[in-house]
């Protein structure tokens, strides 16, 4: 007598569902009925994994908006200049530069032992990049490589006022 193929299977979400478990060797198709059994039928896991992408999808919009808006903040309260680039890298630039910043000044001034005249040096030389590629390919590094990461910067990731350049 052959092992049957077709199992019906009560899912935890209590629709009762047939699979076809051909495709899975004899002696596996009970234990893997049981497994099925503990989970949501295929409807169901569907269903929920949509709502859930809406709502990362509303929590990733909200959070961005709110890192956006500090960053701003920030770049008008210590007087940093306008990121170049493509429009749509200025706003991750604009987040990147902040979070880096932020970051580097926990490390070096907070935790560190550097004084507010060794942070307003390094704030004026982060202000000559004005890139908004440069601060996000820098977007992983840590703080306290900053310093020596602006003066590695190039003169294509510096500001000027030349138009002609």
């Amino acid at each position: 007598m052959a092992v049957r193929t077709k199992w019906t299977v009560e899912h935890s979400c209590s629709h009762q569902v047939v699979h076809d478990l051909s495709d899975r060797p004899a002696d596996r198709r009970a234990g893997f009925a049981r497994w099925l059994a503990g989970r949501d039928c295929t409807d169901c896991w569907k269903a929920a994994r949509d709502a859930d992408t809406e709502s990362k999808e509303e929590w990733l919009a909200a959070k961005r908006t709110a890192e956006q808006e500090a960053a701003a903040a920030w770049a008008t309260q210590f007087e940093m200049p306008q990121l170049e680039g493509p429009e749509k890298a200025l706003d991750w630039g604009a987040r990147s530069r902040h979070t880096l910043m932020v970051s580097a000044h926990t490390a070096l001034v907070v935790e560190g032992s550097w004084n507010e005249a060794d942070w307003a040096e390094l704030e004026d030389k982060a202000r000559s990049i004005t890139r908004a590629g440069w601060w996000i390919d820098q977007r992983d590094a840590a703080g306290a490589d900053l310093l020596e990461l602006l003066d590695a910067a190039g003169e294509d990731d510096r500001g000027t006022e030349n138009p002609f350049r």
